[in-house]
């Protein structure tokens, strides 16, 4: 007998194995297997074996196997996301293979190289498929095997490979121990959430999947009939179900460790709280671990999660008693943005048990009275939440669990019930759950329910955690009739000062409302208000985690200026200023601290003006406040002091001026199954402005994106993303356009193209701000600059007065010079700076005024002139002619201006010095002249 606990063997854990049946053994094909050879100076050599096999029934599946050293070792099953291929898991195997696994990739039917149908993990399909290929395993020498025919054997994937893991442990017995990730336990919940029909989730399952064709008829005919009717049937839910990890719940008895996102609203925390309570309850170990990422976005922290399933199987599939697993529960939080790297600070809270969604509970009492609202005809225009599908590049939830708001609920389409102001600090960790009273004049009604967190000064400051949304159906509403709501799980601390405002509203562009106008009136029920779980609280300890660089992306910013500017009630404001009515942007002592530090700035005092038909570069390093100015000046946060006015008028969230100001942030999101004008078309009409102030015709002219505005954006290039995603920032017109770091990832003829888009933009005498590190490309797009650093201003003013004339030398240098030289040629009279670059020593001299004393300068010194010193003789010598003139490069004597009087006196001091000149000339690049004034400030 078996005891070995990491096993789980005995009857209460394990059912007898079933006898796979020689038919279902696995035919590779002839003359498919090709072995290669992964190897590193550092890693050890990784052999990869690529086979296509033979499923039955014309299916054949694209596999990987990978091996490393020798001797029998356990075996991991290891796929990848829908849509993806066994390409994408690649690393990760190699990885796996490296610490002494087996490790089988391949790609689901219907993706990548493999053939079939997508079953969405048909028992009869996708899951058969891995019992075909655990009878594979069982057969290779290097696998360790249980018994005859039974490998040790592991699964893990995240999404639908998550979930391939769960179905396989409940369908084939011989698998060992799991490791799902940001998956699902209940398909059905999941699309259908309480009734309500998921419609932007699904419809980008089944275009990522390659279009309804691409699936099994059941699933498409089913598809297209709950789209068609916008509300999912019994046989929609029985078909999905049929397809879930639940079906086979009862089965699953294996260590899990379950890994779950919290910026998810395609499979939500809920869904791991169901698996996880399930399969303890067939007594498994089952450890929980709440990520920062999800399918909407964020950090989805690679590098520590791939190293806990590694120590998961080093426990359960090596039996490594002493491995530590981790905690049995742990959720990662943000410690706030790190100011010099653009990075968010994650820290993480353990448990030594996982609470669960509901324990530990404190009621928050709400007021408010009985609120009537609309459902509008057609549900349009809908409220927006989270935007599915643009999660590579951070989401809209990444930016509330930052403090901004980014969501939209419509005047007279929702009702609202608040709390008092917290007076101490409260952490949210699981489902808030509250009981209202509902009524409806049609049948059925569907609300959508969510959590404000919401500031001081009320509505104005008002965030979606994680941008998580319950949506209810309420069936025979007519009569009233109470209902009990449980909101999305979320890990959430509300500062002080802060209340919570519980906000049902009729429609929500992700899902679908009916389409009939109705009217709801709602009110609080039962105790009258929220049940918030906070079980884990500040006390637990922390550790800090990798911090992911995370940017601003296009989706989230686009959107949060479009609803703060419709949707926000009005607020007190300075009067316009009548003067300034012409002027895009003034800039008056602009400052704001870091949050929770009273003498921490990330800007300071910032005063400048941009004048109409400017395109103004705006310049510093990584923390110099460039990001968060822009912020600002789009009305995303308020500043701490001083004062933003465009075109006269003073910014303030939901400013009616800030429909004259159009914002691209670098990380453009877009629906892939989409034209490139549907996208577009989608983004406006979710601005809920009229379809003829969007000019739509003149910004994609503008774009220059011609025939492919037909084409789904899934077939366009880096660059054709970046050009739709400016037009989508000029949708309207805007008179004042924001690009931030809009050449980011393109190749040069794709920033040349871009810089075309910005000048014709312009010509129109429209204003541009651009925000870039390449200077080159600002050298030649703009006519203004604004260099900051630390916060504070350090120049402003028209390009050619930035980057200077004479007053900037560039040294050529035969060999380095050691810092003390570089100081003393600093301390020189009339040298302001002296900085080391890579192409010599950048010599800033004081601005001129009356012609410098020095060393006379021989008559044959010219253009194009070399000097050079003879330290022997202590003299200095200038050669050239002016026929060696040519075009000016400040990286090379050869085609520099002359020497002047300056430089030659200059040169003189310098052989005192004994620095090896080897060139001599004024230096005109941005890059330079940027770096000097950094220098400088610094």
């Amino acid at each position: 007998m078996d005891l070995r606990l990491p096993r789980l063997r005995g009857a209460v854990l394990r059912r007898p194995r079933r006898l796979i049946a020689a038919a279902a053994a696995v035919v590779v094909l002839a003359g498919a297997g090709t072995w290669t050879a992964v190897a590193s100076d550092e890693a050890a050599p990784v052999d990869r074996a690529d086979r296509v096999m033979d499923m039955g029934s014309g299916v054949k599946i694209d596999t990987s196997y990978f091996t490393s050293g020798s001797g029998r070792r356990p075996a991991v099953l290891l796929t990848h996301g829908f849509g993806g291929s066994k390409d994408d898991v690649r690393s990760q195997a190699e990885d796996l293979a490296r610490d002494g696994y087996a490790v089988l990739t391949w790609s689901a039917r219907g993706m990548g190289e493999s053939t079939g149908k997508i079953g969405l993990n048909d028992p009869k399909g996708e899951v058969a498929d891995v019992s075909k290929l655990i009878d594979w395993l069982a057969e290779r020498p290097e696998v360790e095997l249980d018994r005859d025919g039974d490998p040790r054997v592991g699964a893990t994937g995240a999404s639908y490979g998550g979930a391939v893991s769960l179905l396989a442990a409940g369908h084939d017995q011989r698998v060992d121990a799991i490791a799902p990730a940001i998956t699902y336990w209940n398909l059905a919940d999941a699309l259908f959430p309480n009734g309500v029909f998921k419609k932007l989730w699904a419809g980008i399952f089944v275009n990522s999947g390659g279009g309804c064709d691409n699936f099994e008829a059941t699933l498409c005919e089913m598809y297209q009939r709950v789209a068609e009717s916008g509300e999912p049937d019994a046989e929609a839910r029985e078909l999905l179900e049929a397809r879930s990890p639940s079906a086979v719940g009862a089965e699953i008895n294996v260590p899990t460790l379950i890994t779950q996102g919290q910026t998810d609203s395609l499979f939500p925390l809920g869904q791991a709280d169901a698996m996880a309570k399930a399969i303890r309850a067939n007594g498994a170990p089952v450890d929980v671990d709440w990520i920062s990422g999800g399918h909407d976005g964020g950090d989805m922290e690679t590098a520590r999660v791939s190293a806990r399933v590694g120590t998961w199987f080093d426990r359960y599939l090596k039996d490594e008693p002493g491995v530590d697993t981790g905690p049995a529960f742990q959720v990662t939080r943000s410690g706030g943005v790190d100011s010099q790297e653009g990075t968010t600070r994650l820290t993480s809270v353990t448990s030594d048990s996982y609470p669960g969604l509901t324990s530990k509970t404190r009621p928050i009492a709400l007021s408010g009275r009985e609120q009537s609202f609309e459902n509008p005809a057609g549900a349009n225009p809908p409220a927006v939440s989270a935007l599915p599908g643009l999660g590579g590049a951070g989401g809209l939830s990444q930016l509330s669990s930052l403090g901004i708001g980014v969501s939209l609920d419509f005047p007279g389409q929702f009702a609202a019930f608040d709390s008092e102001p917290f007076v101490e600090d409260l952490q949210i960790t699981g489902s808030p759950t509250a009981t209202v009273h509902v009524k409806s004049t049609s049948e059925d009604a569907v609300l959508f329910a969510k959590v404000y967190d919401v500031g001081p000064d009320g509505g104005t400051q008002q965030v979606l955690p994680a941008q998580l949304v319950e949506p209810i159906r309420v069936e025979d509403a007519k009569a009233g009739k109470d209902v009990r709501l449980t909101l999305p799980a979320i890990d959430y601390e509300v500062d002080d000062g802060h209340r919570l405002r519980l906000v049902l509203a009729s429609t929500d562009l992700g899902y679908a409302s009916p389409t009939a106008p109705a009217t709801y009136t709602v009110s609080m029920a039962g105790d009258g208000g929220l049940s918030v779980p906070m079980p884990l609280g500040d006390s637990e300890a922390t550790a800090p985690l990798p911090a992911w660089v995370w940017w601003l992306p296009l989706a989230g910013a686009l959107t949060a200026l479009a609803l703060l500017l419709t949707a926000r009630r009005p607020t007190a404001a300075p009067a316009p200023d009548p003067e300034l009515a012409d002027v895009p942007l003034q800039i008056t002592d602009l400052s704001k601290k870091y949050a929770k530090s009273s003498d921490r700035y990330a800007v300071r005092d910032l005063s400048f003006t941009v004048e109409k038909g400017q395109v103004l570069g705006l310049l510093g390093p990584n923390g110099a406040g460039k990001t968060t100015t822009l912020r600002m000046l789009m009305g995303l946060i308020k500043p701490d002091g001083g004062e933003i006015r465009v075109f006269g008028h003073a910014i303030r969230p939901g400013a009616p001026v800030l429909s004259r100001v159009g914002s691209f942030v670098e990380g453009a999101g877009f629906l892939p199954h989409l034209s490139g004008r549907e996208n577009l078309e989608l983004y406006w009409r979710a601005t809920g402005r009229p379809p003829e102030d969007a000019h739509l015709d003149e910004a994609l002219e503008i774009a220059g994106l011609g025939d492919a505005l037909s084409r789904a954006v899934r077939t366009y290039s880096q660059g054709m993303r970046q050009r739709l995603a400016i037009a989508q920032a000029m949708l309207g017109l805007p008179d004042l356009l924001i690009l931030d770091e809009p050449t980011n990832g393109l190749d040069p003829p794709q920033i040349r193209e871009m810089r075309q888009v910005v000048i014709r933009y312009a010509a129109a005498g429209r204003t541009v701000i651009l925000s870039s590190h390449l200077l080159a490309e600002v050298e030649q797009s703009c006519t203004h600059i604004v260099v900051m650093d630390h916060g504070r201003l350090v120049q402003a003013g028209p390009v050619g007065d930035i980057i200077g004339g004479g007053d900037t030398l560039l040294v050529g240098l035969a060999s380095d010079i050691a810092d003390p030289v570089v100081e003393k040629v600093a301390a020189l009279r009339d040298v302001e700076s002296a900085v080391r670059t890579d192409d010599g020593l950048l010599v800033r001299l004081t601005p001129a005024t009356a012609p410098t004393q020095g060393a006379a300068v021989p008559e044959t010194a010219g253009v194009g002139a070399s000097v050079g010193a003879d330290r022997a003789q202590g003299t200095v010598t200038v050669s050239g002619t002016p026929e060696s003139a040519g075009s000016a490069d400040s990286g090379n004597s050869e085609g520099a201006p002359g020497v002047t009087e300056r430089s030659a006196a200059l040169l003189v001091e310098l052989v005192r010095l004994e620095v090896p000149v080897a060139s001599i000339g004024p230096h005109r690049r941005l890059e330079d002249a940027f770096l000097t004034l950094i220098g400088d400030f610094e």
